[in-house]
């Protein structure tokens, strides 16, 4: 039933099966949180409580299950990876050797390593990775394994952010964003909310105004920027008043105390320019598609469903913003529902005129 889409049925046949199992069967009970964890992974229902998966795995490896203790650790790590709390994903992974394991489960442990090294910008330890779950998939010989990996694959040459600097913008891989991070160049980071160097990061996620400032002086660097044009991209403001120039001169002014060791802020006579310490250059790093709410469309583009509750945990805002963020998409036509209540799912629309492989199970005869 979870294969087939219906998932809302695939867990309560198996919250069914739980129930008829006796308290001698723990293992059988364990098996279905664990299946159940594994739909409410796919369904992005980052909300299913995680202490029932870990339960489960641990009454697992009690018991001698070890390859179905170790697809708990498995899903555990992959909800970790998406809610963005790498370390921890990375320590729960270091306990897990799959080389006694079937292919299949040696084809998933590499999909965990590629995810880590991929979030971590290690592009070539991703592929690396990627190579290696492509050879156990093959040894599996299951074709969803192999789609997936395919899948997972095409993230590296799919363009992973845009370059914006002397005026011209252009889209990078994301082995381009590892050289960039490394560069002598000043990046502002508008990915992750940091401005950087090469030896230094300083993060302004906590401080929109300060960052919003970062970035427009980057967009504009060697050049300056007019006050006017400052004050509407910090305070969204029509017009630049002796208040809102005010302001200004504060919110610069702590601007220049965050990156004071990174780069200055020199006054013009129409307005400010960044002026960096030690790089040569000051770019910046933004999203592929920039918008109001590119950061909901970045994780609806990975063709999952996701609750607005799991795009919340994922994204760190709250419920109430993303689902104005996912109202406000459904209207332009650029994500869709399915579900109600609870059960409602967010996605982006599939191509039209393409039918699913649940619908061609076989090749046909042509004449």
């Amino acid at each position: 039933m979870a294969q087939l889409g219906d998932l809302v049925r695939a867990k309560a046949l198996l919250r069914r099966a739980a129930r008829a199992f006796g308290p001698k069967e723990a293992v059988a009970r364990a098996r279905c949180v664990v299946a159940e964890g594994e739909i409410a992974l796919v369904s992005r229902d980052l909300g299913w409580p995680a202490k029932r998966l870990d339960a489960a795995r641990a009454t697992l490896e009690q018991h001698g299950d070890r390859l179905n203790a170790a697809h708990a650790r498995y899903l555990q790590v992959r909800r970790l990876l998406l809610i963005g709390r790498l370390d921890e994903a990375e320590r729960t992974l270091a306990k897990l050797d799959p080389a006694p394991f079937p292919p299949a489960s040696r084809a998933a442990h590499e999909l965990v390593v590629a995810g880590i090294a991929m979030r971590r910008l290690r592009t070539q330890a991703a592929r690396a990775a990627l190579g290696r779950a492509e050879h156990a998939a093959r040894a599996a010989n299951i074709p969803a394994l192999m789609a997936e990996v395919e899948s997972v694959s095409l993230i590296l040459n799919t363009p992973a952010a845009r370059l914006i600097g002397r005026g011209e913008e252009r889209l990078l891989l994301l082995e381009e964003v590892e050289v960039l991070l490394v560069s002598k160049a000043l990046v502002v980071d508008a990915c992750r909310y940091v401005v950087r160097d090469e030896s230094k990061v300083v993060s302004l996620a906590r401080r929109p105004v300060l960052f919003a400032l970062a970035r427009a002086l980057g967009e504009a660097w060697p050049a300056d920027v007019p006050r006017e044009t400052l004050v509407a991209k910090a305070f969204r403001a029509k017009r630049a008043d002796e208040s809102y120039r005010a302001r200004l001169r504060v919110e610069l002014g702590r601007l220049r105390a965050a990156l004071k060791t990174l780069a200055g802020v020199s006054a013009t006579k129409r307005g400010f320019a960044l002026l960096p310490r030690r790089a040569a250059e000051v770019v910046v790093l933004a999203l592929p598609v920039d918008g109001k709410h590119a950061a909901v469309l970045a994780f609806l583009g990975d063709g999952e469903s996701w609750s607005s509750s799991a795009l919340a945990l994922a994204l760190g805002t709250s419920p109430r913003t993303v689902q104005r963020a996912l109202d406000s998409l459904a209207t332009a036509g650029k994500v869709q529902s399915f579900g109600r209540g609870r059960a409602c799912r967010w996605m982006t629309p599939p191509v039209l005129g393409f039918p699913t492989t649940l619908l061609l199970p076989a090749q046909l005869p042509i004449d």
